[in-house]
């Protein structure tokens, strides 16, 4: 059923839920220039249940966001079964994931997130109802590779055992966090020793690396978080092949995420674009700083704009980045 919403025969580039940033603007951006999946930001499954609007704002999807998958987090299972009953309501949905990898103290404290990975056997209890009761065509699974010591391998087979149609793993223990060397070893273990696609993440930052992990994991996709912030363009390079990115399709892409955050949160999608633009405007262009400083007093939505567009401007680029 998977190759019917996604094709694992050539290597599939996805979008990883990062709270805070890949909001429906930035995933529509991502999709448009090359992504093949797009996931929503981690819901928890108790909002959902308690009818949170805010929860139910993070569900919705851009038009071009086909396929789709929602991401939740739970560890109570008839919680998770509930939520999963309201998510079965929603048009639009092709995939529901259950993260089983996030390591922030507050997620893990109520024993979701990487928490479950304590506790295999509940683990696959819930991926199993998820499956048995999604009417959604895909279920999978995100894992990190263990919650202190690794274990790759076992909680790879109880996801698939439990009847996840993919899983996507990040290469670090809960203890790991953010900070630990990924464990790229263990990505291709768990890809020899399941039949599901397998789906490499952590520390993916640029088209080379990405094509590194995909020939040393052997995985069927990578899935990009952190290295597509202030870099969603990594996505166009990877589908089309190109190490370089024109500096013309860059300004396009950051005035489209510009343009949808405004579509989006009306207004005040200008001052929430500040923390994009902070990040943005690193990439060797000339008066950063001043620009910076600049666009934090902005707030009307056509003068950012304007200020974005000639900022950006490859005539803008330092002399070192045009050369390359």
């Amino acid at each position: 059923m998977s190759e019917k919403i996604l094709d694992f025969s050539s290597p599939l580039y996805v979008l990883a839920p990062l709270a805070g940033l890949t909001d429906l603007p930035f995933r529509s951006v991502v999709k448009r220039f090359g992504a093949d999946l797009t996931v929503s930001e981690m819901i928890s499954s108790n909002a959902l249940v308690h009818n949170s609007k805010k929860s139910l704002k993070m569900v919705e999807k851009s038009p071009v966001e086909t396929p789709y998958s929602v991401q939740i987090a739970g560890a109570d299972e008839e919680v998770v079964k509930r939520a999963v009953d309201i998510l079965n309501g929603i048009e639009g949905i092709d995939i529901i994931d259950l993260n089983c990898g996030c390591p922030v103290p507050k997620i893990v404290s109520h024993g979701s997130g990487s928490s479950l990975l304590k506790d295999l056997d509940k683990m696959g209890r819930i991926i199993e109802s998820i499956k048995t009761n999604s009417q959604k065509p895909l279920t999978s699974v995100k894992i990190r590779i263990g919650f202190e010591e690794k274990r790759p391998v076992e909680i790879a087979k109880v996801c698939e055992e439990a009847g996840a149609d993919f899983i996507a793993v990040h290469g670090r223990t809960r203890a790991g966090k953010f900070k630990s060397e990924v464990d790229y070893e263990a990505i291709r273990q768990i890809k020899e020793s399941v039949s599901i696609p397998v789906i490499a993440n952590g520390d993916i930052t640029s088209y080379e690396k990405a094509k590194w992990v995909l020939e040393y994991t052997g995985a069927d996709g990578v899935m990009i978080g952190r290295g597509a912030v202030g870099n969603p363009w990594i996505f166009y390079q990877l589908k089309e092949g190109e190490e370089s990115i024109d500096p013309d399709l860059k300004r396009d892409i950051i005035l489209e995420h510009f343009d949808q955050m405004i579509n989006f949160y009306g207004e005040y999608g200008a001052v929430l674009f500040r923390k994009h633009l902070h990040t943005y405007s690193k990439a060797g262009y000339t008066g950063a700083s001043a620009f910076r400083d600049n666009i934090n007093r902005l707030t009307d939505v056509k003068r950012m704009r304007e200020a974005i567009e000639s900022f950006f401007d490859p005539s803008n680029l330092l002399v070192s980045q045009r050369a390359s």
